[in-house]
């Protein structure tokens, strides 16, 4: 059974840093991508990055671009995004999810089978 599961948000000052992680069981990372995504409180769910399974492709939103950084420790079947300078526009809930991804304008095209259950990043001003 695919199962995915985020950890690391929690509350953090403007400017300051936190690394979400994505552990996942069931498969192993080289059978799928491995995305991130973000929904804020109001707004649509958004790619934030994705880490391909074939070769480690790495895609970032433009949003983000400079500031989040994904990886993955394949030994460990987990996948981090790094996330430095924090601003209150990131204040999300953030999902991982697997599947495919390839890049696209702005940041990736994706098609996600399963997804976690998602982690609360606050950044207060």
């Amino acid at each position: 059974q695919v199962q995915l599961v985020e950890s690391g948000g929690g509350l953090v000052q403007s400017g300051g840093s936190l690394r979400l992680s994505c552990v996942a069981s069931g498969f192993s990372l080289g059978d799928y991508a491995i995305a991130w995504f973000r929904q804020a409180p109001g707004m649509e769910r958004e790619g934030v990055s994705c880490i391909a399974n074939s070769d480690g492709s790495t895609y970032i939103a433009d949003a983000v671009e400079g500031r989040f950084t994904i990886s993955r420790d394949n030994g460990g079947n987990t996948v981090y995004l790094q996330m430095n300078s924090l601003t209150p526009e990131d204040t999300a809930v953030y999902y991982c999810a697997a599947g495919m991804c390839v890049g696209g304008p702005g940041g990736f095209y994706y098609g996600m089978d399963s997804w976690g259950k998602g982690t609360l990043v606050t950044v207060s001003s």
